[in-house]
């Protein structure tokens, strides 16, 4: 757990997945980065190192047991927690960031080209107002329901995509009838999976 190490490099080495060499110069980056548009433009909650390497470390943690996938969607990414840290440390995966609001859309465009995130695509948009495509795996860390993304995602998976959905304590009030899933848990965190062969 985040928790107990005193910075983020050490608890994300700790965890058994290999990340790509330029991951930690890339978060160092794009944490600088959000700090100073943070102060201009409100882009995220995080507004001291201890809570940006949180949620960091929060969207990574994932990698720990998702199955490979060629592409995924995320809805709503705002600042990049989860896609963006996802899409660094996913290099091979094709990674679409969904976000309405233009400050945020904006940042996340600054953020793909400043490092070269070639595996990225960035939506400014509704996911809603996006034409259909499919994607084997769909994430959200938004606090919408659960039963609201799955609608949202509709257009967006097929009967093969995974599903994940950064999770509160009320995930065991929201999960769908149905569907294939199980709840990965953190300290702070109830990662929802949903899918076939999970």
């Amino acid at each position: 757990m985040m928790e107990n190490f005193s910075n983020l490099k050490d608890a994300l080495l700790e965890l058994d997945v290999a990340l790509p060499e330029n991951f930690f110069y890339n978060i160092q980056k794009y944490k600088e980065h959000l700090f100073k548009w943070n102060k201009i433009h409100n882009l995220t909650g995080a507004r001291d190192e201890k809570t940006m390497d949180a949620f960091i470390y929060d969207s990574i943690y994932p990698v720990t047991f998702l199955p490979k996938v060629k592409n995924l969607l995320d809805i709503g990414t705002g600042a990049g927690f989860p896609g963006l840290i996802l899409a660094m440390g996913l290099p091979d995966t094709k990674v679409t960031l969904v976000e309405p609001l233009a400050k945020r859309a904006s940042f996340l465009h600054f953020i793909k080209a400043d490092l070269g995130l070639e595996n990225v695509t960035v939506v400014q948009k509704r996911v809603e107002e996006m034409p259909s495509e499919i994607f084997e795996l769909v994430t959200s860390r938004a606090v919408i329901d659960t039963k609201m993304l799955l609608e949202l995602s509709k257009n967006f998976r097929d009967t093969h995509s995974k599903l994940l959905f950064y999770k509160g304590e009320r995930v065991y009030d929201e999960v769908p009838s149905g569907l294939n899933y199980k709840i990965i848990k953190t300290k702070k965190r109830h990662y929802l999976l949903m899918g076939e062969d999970i």
